[in-house]
């Protein structure tokens, strides 16, 4: 008896009856008579989907057994075929909504898989008779068409439908996709006749994009850059995932990957070929002067100061400072709206509050925390602590003092509140708040003091309240924080940052650990020195995705003529 998740459909259909192998013509009896029951069942839309499967996987059942055949030629074979339900498995044609749910001007609803064109041959119906004719309709062409409910041949909507012929498409499969009116109705009955087809099921997150990752479309970077340039919320991190969704991260990895081969193809030459004329002896000092540029490379692409992740998932800043400093009204005037409670009364803000904001083109996820101060409520103590362990977990920490509450009565001294004082570092930026109580050229020299005092080249002084000096602040944080992660470099340059994942440090990190060891190995020891290269190529190669051992034959037989 074999495995059943071994056998073909139609092997599989009749050891759910605990049905034995048989011999060969056996088997040819029976699928003639599974024909002729399914024939006759041929007026539903199951039973022809049933019928292609037998088909498709006749010759294929050649160990069906003598049992088979009594139960195939009973009357009752129809009503097998009738009630089997596929599995997901064997349902490859999936189906969902493309667009945001809601009320809209168009909707797609985007159907993939082997079965797409039977869809669209039930559900659409176009004005041109030719065109009804025709089962394979002319690919990437929309056409205007009634979608109707092929159980009832109901219209459901008047839209376009456009189908994709694979594999120049998205997933590489078949793909039918249908525009919609934007409506909930009519959303919900198109999906709901889709669930009824049997040979269709919802697909799943992401299914979509990795059958186009499963079928050579996009790399693990361009899927990764796909999903970033959805979720881009500033200019910066739309050209950045633009650029690898394009496939250029992917062609510098590659590229790094293609390298580190091409030492392991000089290694396994030696190894295999050494004792040869054909192999020179240099080959080995070629693989480890490559090798080092390799090095310098990675650690090169490495010490980017994490600029590739700032862009992508945004700089942390918080907002700390003593109550009633004006924390909260800062957070209102970045966000240009009440996104924060703001009142006189000291501690008004107990936990924090974070929104994701564009400052001069970058994305910022600014969080407002509660005032630094000794306290005996519970709750608030509870929000002074998580206000410093935001401080401390931080990209950017912005202070914001009083300036009149600050400064020291008849002297230029400030006085910082004790339980601040700790949490100031060079890197603090400092915004002195309420400037509009003191004359512009007191302020103008406590400001310098300040610098001095606090050891601080990054102060502003402003009035959140009437405006004043708001605009200097703005700019002049925005190129502070650009200047800081070398991001203005960045975007005037033709080599970006690379990383924009923590997976591709690690993994790059990884492949360069490797390529140190390889380095420090002997070239007498190559057999370790070649798999040390061998696992920095699958550390690049997990970054991308693409691992094959077989890419090591294809370098050594096209650099080395081996064979004359």
């Amino acid at each position: 008896m074999l495995a059943v998740s071994s056998l073909p459909r139609v092997q599989l259909l009749c050891a759910r009856h605990a049905v034995n192998v048989g011999t060969s013509s056996q088997v040819n009896r029976v699928v003639n008579r599974c024909r002729t029951a399914l024939s006759i069942q041929a007026h539903t839309s199951r039973t022809r989907r049933f019928a292609s499967l037998v088909n498709r996987d006749s010759s294929a059942a050649a160990q069906a057994s003598e049992a088979e055949t009594s139960n195939c030629a009973t009357g009752s074979s129809s009503t097998v075929f009738n009630d089997l339900v596929l599995s997901d498995a064997q349902r490859r044609t999936i189906y969902a909504l493309s667009t945001p749910p809601g009320k809209a001007g168009v909707a797609v609803v985007r159907i993939s898989g082997p079965d797409a064109l039977e869809v669209r041959l039930q559900m659409v119906r176009t004005p041109s008779k030719a065109a009804r004719r025709k089962r394979n309709p002319e690919p990437w062409r929309l056409e205007r068409c009634s979608i109707v409910d092929p159980d009832s041949n109901e219209v459901l909507d008047d839209g376009l439908v456009v189908f994709f012929k694979g594999p120049k498409s998205f997933t590489t499969e078949d793909v039918v996709e249908l525009h919609l009116h934007s409506g909930r109705a009519i959303i919900s009955s198109v999906l709901t006749v889709l669930s009824r087809l049997p040979f269709c099921r919802p697909a799943e997150l992401g299914e979509f994009t990795r059958r186009a990752f499963e079928g050579g479309r996009l790399d693990l970077t361009q899927v990764e850059g796909l999903k970033d340039l959805i979720d881009a919320e500033t200019e910066v991190q739309r050209k950045s995932a633009l650029r690898a969704a394009g496939g250029a991260t992917r062609a510098v990895f590659d590229g790094l990957r293609g390298e580190i081969l091409m030492c392991l193809s000089l290694c396994e030459a030696a190894i295999d070929f050494g004792e040869e004329d054909s192999v020179e002896d240099s080959v080995l000092v070629k693989a480890w002067q490559l090798g080092e540029k390799l090095r310098e490379r990675m650690v090169s692409i490495l010490t980017d100061d994490r600029r590739g992740e700032i862009l992508r998932s945004g700089v942390r800043l918080t907002i700390f400072g003593p109550p009633n400093a004006g924390k909260s009204s800062l957070l209102n005037f970045l966000a240009q709206r009440e996104a924060a409670i703001v009142t006189h009364i000291p501690g008004t803000t107990r936990d924090i509050l974070e929104l994701s904001l564009d400052i001069g083109g970058l994305p910022v996820i600014v969080a407002d925390t509660a005032g630094l101060r000794k306290t005996t409520d519970v709750v608030e103590s509870i929000g002074v602590d998580r206000a410093k362990k935001a401080i401390e977990s931080s990209d950017v920490s912005l202070l914001v003092l009083s300036l009149p509450d600050t400064v020291k009565p008849g002297s230029e001294e400030l006085n910082v509140p004790p339980s601040i004082q700790p949490l100031i570092t060079p890197e603090t930026f400092v915004l002195f708040n309420k400037v509009d109580l003191l004359p512009e050229a007191t302020v103008q020299r406590l400001r310098e003091h300040a610098k001095k005092q606090l050891q601080i080249p990054n102060i502003w002084t402003t009035s959140l309240a009437s405006k004043i000096g708001t605009g200097e602040f703005l700019s002049g944080f925005s190129q502070a924080l650009q200047e800081r992660y070398n991001l203005l470099e960045a975007q005037n340059t033709s080599e970006p940052p690379l990383i924009t994942h923590a997976r591709h440090r690690k993994h790059l990190e990884t492949a360069l650990l490797h390529l140190e060891a390889f380095l420090a190995l002997p070239m007498d020891e190559l057999v370790f020195a070649a798999e040390e290269l061998r696992y920095a190529a699958q550390a690049v190669g997990k970054i991308s995705g693409v691992i094959d051992s077989e890419d090591v034959l294809d370098v050594i037989f096209r650099e080395f003529c081996i064979g004359k």
